[in-house]
């Protein structure tokens, strides 16, 4: 049985009016305890790296130039103030590291979690390889800004703490150290304006080299076979140089702005080194104290410098959350109506009502459609390629809505079903089945995990897999190959049929799902679903004659609607049409063969 992990501990602000910094604001209030205990000792950390400067002032004045106090007196006080910031960074850092990966966990979890909700037109029109992208990269992005801004603010506060320590020291040299501060903040802002485009644009272009990449992998058979490794390289190149350009674009910003943000705090220093050394020479302030000063204002120096970096990161964290919220913000159109139903001891009756059907906004594929499936009744649905089959196999398990009509069972419109009950009760075997790159034990279990080994062996040979399975390397533990592809097309597809009959379910549809299985084999099959499809409502979308004899009756499918429907042989004496589609079938079917499908 499968560990079960504990959900996200927040979600996201849903108001898309508001800030990103706001709407993420629930997922760190989710770690208070740990967050605050992690910014408190790292404050606590700072307060004692601002005494090591005043220590040291009084050594100073006190053992070097007054020789009143042993100097081993605040030598010993240096080390116990460096152990105690070892031991509180210590406990810092572990608690920060902590709470930023519960983020990143808890948004990992959220992302994935909202994409297996949405609905399978949201996946029709968006590309894989940008929600890959957003579900690592920006997701990444997003979560080491919130974990180690407040750290890098918190420790910019040591320079609020060290200009109060300057003040104490010398009033007017503490306000002359702090005059290029204005031309600091007007600096940061134009670069923080400047930077958040292009952080942008570096965060989508990545996207589309990972979108390549994806589809380079997953479609590597096809470039193999046309032999266009170098045409697919020239497209990755053109995606790389475009995120060089953004890369180099965001390196010039930075170039230009960074070194001014950084080094304006060494103007401080001149000022400091100026006027304080004056004083000195003067003798109205001592030694120690310019030394301490100094200190305190390389100490004001270090934020400033992270804050450059941290107004960079910022910008790209922007624009990473921004697009993770495009998707978060995403609904799902197939959704439960208010007060959906359970569909619970489904009978299978099945009846599509005067269905118009068109993806998206292209045009209708089933234009009337209307078909009736009793309980417990076999139907193969023929026609040409591109007559709507598939679409009415999509349709069942309420993967799309209906423009017009409706789609019945049990006497319910599936708009009024709870989503999980009808899903449960319709099985559906697709012709290009997609396995996990896991064994085939848990490939066949997947869609009930605690099932033992006897009912997946059973189901195994119901389907015909269990001779092949058996002559693999570990037999049912074998892991294949990610999608399959270890196993032939006609072997996924058994598994993908032994798959949906181990839950067993009222309703049944076989779209073209042994239509990489030779005629032989076929056979085999079907002795075993003769079998299960006596008392289970089955919808089989095929061409061979041979997988159509399994059905009581016949259905042809032409322009989106039902024109023909009877036996087979009924069909073939009465409706040329039909002995056309089977003739083409059947001359497809020689051409796979023939290429060793």
């Amino acid at each position: 049985m499968s560990k079960v992990h504990p959900p996200p501990s927040a979600a996201i602000d849903p108001d898309p009016s508001r800030s990103w910094l706001r709407r993420a604001w629930p997922l760190v209030r989710a770690h208070k305890w740990m967050f605050g205990t992690a910014l408190v000792t790292s404050g606590a950390s700072t307060l004692v790296a601002v005494q090591v400067p005043k220590v040291i002032q009084e050594a100073l004045d006190n053992s070097v130039v007054a020789d009143r106090v042993p100097l081993s007196h605040y030598v010993w006080w240096l080390v116990a103030l460096t152990v105690i910031m070892l031991v509180v960074g210590y406990l810092s850092k572990q608690l920060l590291f902590r709470a930023a990966a519960r983020i990143e966990y808890d948004l990992r979890n959220m992302v994935y979690a909202h994409l297996t909700g949405l609905s399978f037109p949201f996946y029709d029109r968006v590309q894989s390889g940008q929600l890959i992208s957003r579900a690592n990269s920006d997701i990444r992005t997003v979560q080491m800004y919130l974990g180690f801004a407040p750290y890098l603010l918190v420790q910019c506060g040591v320079s609020l703490v060290a200009f109060v320590y300057m003040l104490a020291i010398n009033v007017p040299l503490a306000v002359m150290a702090m005059l290029p501060m204005p031309l600091f903040y007007v600096a940061s802002k134009r670069m923080q304006r400047s930077m958040f485009p292009v952080s942008w644009l570096i965060q989508a272009r990545l996207a589309d080299v990972a979108t390549v990449v994806d589809e380079n992998v997953n479609g590597v058979r096809v470039v193999k076979s046309f032999a266009a490794e170098r045409n697919q390289l020239s497209l990755l190149q053109k995606a790389a140089t475009r995120v060089r350009w953004a890369y180099v674009k965001d390196a010039d910003l930075r170039a230009r702005w960074t070194p001014l943000v950084q080094n304006l705090p060494s103007v401080s220093m001149a000022i400091v080194l100026l006027y304080g050394g004056h004083l000195v020479i003067e003798g109205s302030l001592g030694i120690g104290a310019i030394v301490a000063f100094s200190s305190y204002l390389l100490m004001l120096q270090v934020p400033f410098r992270v804050l450059g970096k941290l107004i960079t990161f910022g910008q790209r964290a922007s624009a990473a959350a921004k697009r993770l919220y495009e998707v978060l913000d995403e609904k799902p159109e197939i959704v439960d109506a208010p007060g959906a139903l359970e569909l619970t001891g489904a009978r299978g009756d099945v009846e599509f009502k005067d269905v118009r059907f068109g993806y998206g906004d292209g045009p209708d594929v089933l234009d009337g459609f209307s078909l009736r499936l009793r309980g417990g009744e076999t139907v193969a649905l023929v026609g040409r390629t591109g007559s709507g089959k598939s679409t009415v196999a999509r349709l069942l398990p309420r993967f799309y809505d209906v423009r017009e009509g409706a789609v019945i069972v049990d006497g319910h419109d599936v708009r009024e079903l709870a989503l999980h009950s009808l899903r449960d009760a319709v099985g559906i075997v697709l012709d290009e089945p997609f396995l996990f790159s896991a064994s085939v034990r848990d490939n066949i279990a997947y869609g009930r995990p605690d099932s033992g080994i006897a009912d997946i062996e059973r189901v195994a040979r119901l389907a015909g897999a269990h001779g092949f399975i058996g002559e693999l390397s570990e037999g049912y533990d074998t892991v294949i190959g990610e999608r399959g592809y270890t196993l032939s097309g006609g072997q996924r597809q058994r598994i993908a049929i032994a798959r949906t009959l181990l839950v067993n379910p009222p309703v049944l549809v076989l779209d073209d799902a042994t239509s990489a299985i030779d005629v032989q084999v076929e056979q085999e099959i079907h002795a075993g679903l003769r079998t299960l499809f006596s008392g289970r409502t089955t919808l089989i979308i095929a061409h061979r004659p041979s997988t159509i004899s399994l059905a009581d009756r016949v259905v042809l499918l032409d322009g989106g609607r039902v024109v023909a429907d009877g036996t087979h042989t009924e069909l073939l004496a009465s409706t040329p049409l039909y002995a056309e589609v089977l003739a083409q079938a059947d001359e497809r079917v020689k051409e796979l063969e023939g290429t060793g499908r």
